[in-house]
């Protein structure tokens, strides 16, 4: 079945830098776009990064460009979310996603996630 699995949160100072991974299985995931989105309690679920399966075009929500970078490694079923100069509006829970369809920033669009792993910046 599929599965993805997120890794690398923690709390970090602000300024600092993560490295979130997603590990993917289950599927052909060389042949699908995959994204990121994050969600803070009490906020609706927002998108923050995609990329195409081919050939790895990226994309990026406003508030992370420049500070956050999407990559994936079809030979190792990864995608990860580079994160640096980190900020306190930051903290949510970071989720990973795949979506079958073209690019899209709509949660509704993509069809399985992860679980989620906790980003937590201090000031």
């Amino acid at each position: 079945q599929v599965q993805l699995v997120e890794s690398g949160g923690g709390l970090v100072q602000a300024g600092g830098s993560l490295r979130l991974s997603c590990a993917a299985s289950g599927f052909n995931f060389r042949f699908v776009n995959m994204g990121w989105f994050r969600q803070a309690p009490g906020k609706e679920r927002e998108f923050v990064a995609a990329i195409s399966w081919s050939p790895g075009t990226t994309y990026y929500a406003d508030s992370v460009k420049g500070r956050f970078t999407i990559s994936r490694d079809n030979a190792e079923n990864t995608v990860l979310l580079q994160m640096n100069s980190l900020k306190p509006e930051d903290t949510a829970n970071y989720y990973c996603a795949s979506n079958p369809n073209p690019f899209s920033d709509h949660p509704i669009r993509y069809d399985y996630w992860g679980q989620g792993t906790q980003v937590t910046v201090s000031s």
